[in-house]
């Protein structure tokens, strides 16, 4: 994996790295977990880990876990902001501040997510998120940009702005493409739309994930949508053609076709409990991944605020387009899915750690360098306390510092 693929510049080592070591916790392996065991972070890396009965080995800096649980980083592939900041609209400031809010919340990576724009304001978003990325970064790292839009079905625009909806565009791709190469990491548009078929498969040729999202499609376009590259979808079940038993629709597609992956945004709002439950036996653990879906009123309170240009509602953490149902984003942190993910669904702790690190990484290309807490990976690593709650976070070895 290059290092493009995966930028290491949130952070320089200016003297030798004498180690940190994480003793007396429960560890979220691969394998299942490890209680009792250590895990050594140094020089940025996952330098060794063991159980009781292997003898700790020296480090600077010992960190008495007290039977927690640590875990890999989460990874958030679709945020489109929080502490009021959106990336839409976001500065250099705007950029820290969601990464920063998010960071105090167990994601150590995440992707700038857009919403149905026009040309010029996507471009701008791109440009910003570019320069931004060569910079260092201090908290959660940006890995790109998920393009959610414009090439999406009125039909289920949910929170999208109308105004902007067109249809594919292969001439903005190849631009994009040519300008800020691997930067657009997935591109989420309704595969139903006219021009869809071969903008799916060109945006396979440049390297970027083809998504289905905000689709009125029936289960045949997403099936031959699939064969020309698609391979993901976007907050399963909302804003998609729903199940039925004689037309299965997109979400039908989306939970029996093995080549999609299936994003979920688990706040008992989005999905209910047993939608879910029902998407992680249809799918398997692995090919189901935790989002947020974040808007920039997470980590606020109630109050108005707006998404994309159009006017949004917080009440009682629901968010949603003012004088109408239609929810808007969400509220959610990668660590409050992962507690409704256990909680709620029942799902292992094991498994959902998989959810919200290593499929992410995996659906990325990234799982080689992190998604994982294994020797030699990047120190993107979690400390939680018996309720789940994040008390410490690591990224890239260097504990984030609490705003």
């Amino acid at each position: 994996m290059s290092r493009a693929a995966y930028p290491n510049n949130n952070q320089t080592q200016a003297q030798p790295d004498s180690g940190t070591l994480l003793c007396n916790v429960h560890i979220v392996s691969p394998q299942g977990i490890i209680p009792g065991g250590w895990l050594l972070l140094q020089d940025g890396c996952i330098a060794a880990l063991g159980t009781a009965e292997d003898a700790l080995p020296e480090a600077g800096h010992c960190i008495e876990g007290q039977g927690g649980l640590v875990l890999p980083g989460f990874i958030d592939i679709h945020v489109h902001g929080g502490a009021g900041r959106d990336f839409m609209e976001a500065d250099e400031a705007g950029l820290d501040a969601i990464t920063g809010f998010h960071a105090g919340h167990g994601t150590t990576a995440m992707l700038a997510t857009t919403l149905t724009a026009s040309r010029a304001e996507l471009t701008g978003v791109l440009k910003q998120v570019s320069r931004y990325m060569q910079r260092p970064m201090p908290y959660a790292r940006l890995l790109g940009v998920h393009l959610e839009g414009p090439f999406i079905n009125i039909r289920h625009k949910g929170a999208q702005n109308p105004e902007h909806i067109i249809t594919p565009q292969t001439e903005w791709l190849d631009e994009w493409a040519e300008a800020y190469p691997g930067l657009i990491k997935i591109h989420t548009l309704a595969p139903e739309v006219a021009g869809a078929p071969p903008y799916i498969a060109r945006l396979a040729a440049h390297g970027i994930i083809p998504a289905l999202g905000h689709s009125d499609a029936s289960f045949a376009e997403v099936s031959h949508a699939a064969d020309q590259g698609l391979c993901h979808a976007v907050h399963t079940f909302n804003a998609m053609r729903p199940f039925h038993h004689r037309e299965p629709g997109a979400a039908g597609a989306v939970l029996t076709d093995d080549r999609i992956t299936a994003e979920v945004i688990a706040d008992g709002h989005h999905a209910h409990p047993a939608a879910i439950k029902l998407l992680v036996r249809s799918k398997g653990p692995d090919r189901v991944l935790l989002i947020t879906d974040a808007m920039a009123a997470a980590g606020l309170g109630p109050g108005d605020y707006e998404l994309g240009g159009l006017p949004v509602v917080v009440q009682d953490g629901i968010a949603r387009l003012r004088g109408t149902d239609s929810l808007a984003g969400s509220t959610l942190t990668m660590a409050q899915a992962f507690r409704f993910m256990v909680r709620e669904v029942g799902v292992p702790v094991e498994q959902a750690s998989r959810m919200a690190s290593l499929n992410p990484a995996r659906r990325l290309g990234i799982s080689a360098m992190t998604g994982t807490l294994e020797s030699g990976k990047r120190a993107d690593v979690l400390l939680m306390d018996a309720q789940l709650n994040v008390s410490r976070v690591w990224i890239g070895g260097r504990e984030l510092t609490k705003k």
